[in-house]
């Protein structure tokens, strides 16, 4: 049974990026050893688009309100991309410590997260008939 997703981000400068994570965006690691940093993330949910060859994949964060996400995220000194709208979503770029990206957009779709397997010491209410 599949458990999780882990996603791999390339970076030049793995460390200032980490601390990105760790300290400007919140989120808990734990230490795999060495100071290699694995980080828990949001719920997530996976899409394939077509395309003439595979790979590059692509990392976004998703949030229920873009410009009060990029008020906060400013506060701490994050620089990010001007907005623009694409039929899926108002979207930003996040610029990392490295000179990378990572998208941040609110969605206009139908979203999968809350979708994902339930446990199964996870009890669910059912409705009476």
């Amino acid at each position: 049974m599949i458990s999780g997703a882990h996603v791999i981000v390339y970076t030049k400068n793995a460390e200032a990026d980490r601390a990105f994570f760790r300290d400007v965006l919140g989120f808990k690691s734990v230490d795999a050893g060495h100071g290699w940093l694995i980080f828990a993330l949001p719920p997530g949910e996976a899409a394939f688009h077509p395309s003439e060859k595979n790979g590059p994949h692509e990392l976004y964060f998703m949030c229920d309100n873009l410009k009060s996400e990029m008020a906060a995220l400013a506060k701490k000194g994050v620089r990010y991309s001007a907005v623009y709208e694409e039929r899926w979503g108002s979207i930003t770029r996040i610029l990392l410590p490295s000179g990378g990206e990572i998208g941040l957009y609110q969605p206009k779709h139908s979203t999968a997260l809350g979708l994902g397997r339930k446990s199964k010491n996870r009890t669910t209410k059912r409705r009476a008939n």
